[in-house]
């Protein structure tokens, strides 16, 4: 094995580490690096300790159209566009460092996290399959995800226009009875 391709090889298993620790699916990793399968449940399990979970990745664009994971969905994606566009990173490099910066902010805001790891990974691939886009808010000037080809004349966010039910969560209405 030449020096380059076991460099080549680290970097991948390097990055598969860091996207389990970040709570990446199998499908996400097979994607993402060129490791095989096997070698990619090694990983998982001496990571997590655990075997990988079974099941389908979420596969709607629907969901991130709906307001908190809209607004969650938008923010992810505006830092992912930044890394990748005005800082120059590669792909998978913003996506790991845009999802870091997302989950950052969330802690320091005292906020729980809607957006997972592998739902950040399939609304980059929906951008990347044309399935949504951002559409620029007349209010607040921000730029937010919509569904593609969907008409953006007179589009207003859903922070500057929340649904009548926004933020009326059980947790939310358990919290405010508790403090009663």
């Amino acid at each position: 094995m030449s020096q380059k391709s076991l460099i080549d090889e680290m970097h991948q298993v390097q990055l598969a580490i860091e996207l389990i620790e970040l709570g990446a699916r199998l499908q996400v990793l097979e994607t993402e690096t060129e490791l095989s399968r096997t070698r990619l449940i090694k990983l998982y399990k001496e990571v997590r300790g655990m075997s990988p979970p079974k099941g389908m990745l979420p596969f709607s664009t629907d969901w991130f159209i709906t307001w908190l994971p809209n607004v969650h969905s938008s923010l992810f994606y505006n830092i992912y566009l930044s890394l990748k566009d005005a800082a120059g990173c590669d792909r998978i490099d913003a996506f790991v460092k845009a999802y870091r910066l997302y989950d950052e902010q969330m802690s320091l805001e005292k906020v729980e996290p809607v957006l997972g790891l592998t739902r950040a990974w399939t609304l980059i691939r929906f951008f990347e399959s044309d399935l949504l886009q951002l559409n620029l808010c007349t209010r607040c000037g921000g730029r937010f995800v919509a569904h593609a080809h969907s008409p953006a004349q007179h589009y207003v966010c859903g922070i500057c226009q929340p649904p009548s039910r926004a933020g009326k969560t059980r947790k939310a209405q358990q919290e405010n009875s508790e403090k009663m």
